[in-house]
């Protein structure tokens, strides 16, 4: 029989794990997997407006939530609604229909091939980040900082083409307000109307009119021309049907793409510098394998992607270590029973990759540092949903080989030239739309 009765932590009498939630959202997610199991029940709040979710956390729970029972769990929480309110109805956001038509039009965008394409804006940035470190008087910068500026020139150069410094200055002023905004709303238990000239209304509202006018003007200037950039390939996408998308609809895939393409990738590419600066072996490694293919000082090719295994392997255990969507939610349709529990009809159900990937069951000595976790013969013992950075089931992000073939290209660029050592060693996270670090990541270049 199904338990009806899910367990987990009691918090304090009237506002059960409001405060823990508040002070360390990931570490109340951690402890609960340890104290209560792999199906929990969280509550925060005050009586009348308590908040009620349950976390899945076994690599066969999430399997079912996201793939097996994919069609019972949608993406309608306050969390999406808030991202839908502010960067419209894209790819990350839409459902049934919608959702459909939309990746029918993009998915061709998206295969190994085309994405492949992308190697040499890649490389332009990545040359310019390491002429820009070069020149550096100390050598000391925060990675956080760096490598979210170099994911979002990356993604806009590839969209926008010689639009980009437009589209970046836009995006840099806009992007951490809405952030902020997003997921104080989306964690309130009481959400005031957007169209109340609120001081934190008005600025999320003027955020939101820089993004759309930027954007909204870079179409325009297309009026229809071809270009071979993502946004031309966008503008000329067309279905079986011969539809194509409006401009709102362009403006709402392009700020998707941005959010979602920049953010997860800086984070990946932020930790797994972290990680090699505490690590001199594994660097060492890593270093020896892009010496043996960047022969001659040659810019990053999308082939060498399939020669730099070990490279691979360093990005896949930084994502495993610190996922970029920490957690992920859903809410339910009908009531449903995950990993023998029933969770009722209407539910908010959040899967988290910071936790199964830390599941001790899944992952000896899982804190360790160790890429070696992940050569084909070990991936291919561990359960598919062990490890899920990228999501999966049919809403799988759809940017996966894209994402890994910046992030790998970049590091390589980055090793080739410099020795890394890490200085901010303790680092304190949080939860925000995707993985919050509080405080810089501090590391210390040294040309080779």
């Amino acid at each position: 029989m199904p338990a009806t009765r899910i367990p987990g932590p009691s918090g304090l009498p009237l506002i059960g794990s409001m405060l823990d939630l508040k002070r360390d959202t990931l570490q109340v997610y951690l402890n609960a997997r340890r104290d209560h199991g792999d199906v929990v029940r969280i509550s925060a709040g005050p009586p009348g407006v308590r908040a009620e979710f349950y976390m899945v956390f076994s690599p066969e729970g999430v399997q079912q939530v996201l793939a097996t029972q994919a069609a019972n769990f949608r993406k309608e929480n306050t969390i999406y609604e808030e991202i839908r309110q502010s960067f419209g109805n894209g790819l990350l956001t839409a459902q049934d229909g919608d959702y459909q038509r939309q990746r029918r039009l993009v998915q061709p965008l998206f295969t190994r091939r085309r994405v492949d394409g992308y190697a040499d804006a890649i490389g332009i940035e990545s040359e310019a980040l390491a002429e820009r470190w070069a020149a550096l008087p100390d050598g000391v910068v925060d990675a956080t900082e760096e490598m979210s500026r170099f994911a979002l020139r990356t993604v806009a150069r590839i969209l926008f083409g010689a639009d980009v410094e437009d589209a970046i200055k836009a995006v840099r002023s806009s992007f951490p307000v809405l952030g902020n905004y997003i997921v104080t709303r989306g964690f309130s238990p009481l959400r005031i109307p957007r169209e109340w000239p609120t001081p934190g209304n008005r600025q999320a509202m003027a955020a939101e009119r820089t993004l759309y006018e930027v954007c909204d003007a870079i179409i325009a200037r297309r009026g229809g021309q071809e270009s071979d950039d993502l946004l031309g390939l966008l503008a000329a996408a067309r279905d079986e049907d011969g539809e194509q998308l409006d401009p709102t609809e362009l403006r709402e895939q392009v700020l998707i793409f941005l959010l979602a393409g920049h953010e997860t990738t800086a984070t990946s590419l932020t930790f797994a510098l972290y990680l090699l600066g505490m690590h001199p072996d594994e660097q060492k490694l890593a270093r020896a394998e892009v010496d043996s293919v960047l022969t001659d000082g040659r810019r990053p090719q999308a082939s060498d992607l399939a020669a730099l295994p070990y490279l691979n392997q360093v990005l896949k255990e930084a994502m495993r270590l610190y996922p970029a969507a920490p957690a992920v939610g859903r809410r339910s349709v009908a009531e449903c029973t995950v990993e023998g529990m029933v969770i009722p009809a209407g539910s908010d159900v959040l899967v988290a990759p910071y936790v199964t990937h830390r599941h001790p069951l899944h992952w000896e000595d899982p804190d360790r540092f160790d890429p070696d976790r992940f050569t084909p013969e070990r991936e291919a013992e561990r359960h598919r949903y062990a490890w899920f950075p990228f999501g999966g089931g049919p809403r799988a992000c759809i940017g996966q080989h894209f994402s890994m073939l910046e992030s790998v290209l970049g590091l390589a660029a980055i090793l080739r030239s410099f020795e890394i050592e890490t200085v901010d060693t303790e680092v304190s996270l949080g939860q925000g739309i995707t993985l919050e670090v509080k405080g810089p990541v501090r590391i210390r270049l040294t040309p080779r």
